[in-house]
């Protein structure tokens, strides 16, 4: 049986995006996306918002899969869902698992994430934290 996908929130908002750092990290992966596991009958995109709401305490609307892979660190399926941010403030919803959140600018991101972003979701932040507006819903 395979495992389940890992959907992962990528939230833009005023020129930042939400990261959220592991209380406990996965291999080296200490600072990622608001993710969990997409549970049965759910899709990645319903996983990603309800994630981001369990995780970071946000409110948020799916817009579009940005894409997936295995990845690198954890060897696990990864689905990339950027969304759009609809309410609530920021903040670590699940000490169990999250140690910290933080709304990072593009040029903090490298030194949070040193093996770097999945080209697809930098293209998409290369975009949307250019522009100081909300990105638009697709």
């Amino acid at each position: 049986m395979t495992p389940s996908p890992i959907a992962g929130a990528v939230i833009a908002h005023a020129g930042r995006v939400l990261l959220i750092r592991r209380a406990s990290p996965e291999g080296a992966l200490l600072w990622s996306f608001p993710s969990g596991k997409v549970e049965p009958g759910e899709t990645a995109s319903e996983a990603a918002a309800r994630e981001a709401g369990e995780e970071a305490g946000v409110i948020v609307a799916p817009m579009v899969v940005l894409g997936e892979r295995v990845h690198p660190a954890t060897g696990r399926r990864v689905v990339y869902v950027a969304c759009r941010l609809l309410g609530g403030d920021a903040h670590a919803a699940s000490p169990r698992e999250v140690a910290e959140v933080a709304w990072v600018r593009a040029g903090e991101i490298p030194e949070l994430v040193p093996g770097g972003l999945f080209r697809p979701v930098q293209a998409y932040l290369d975009g949307v934290l250019s522009s100081k507006v909300a990105p638009p819903i697709v």
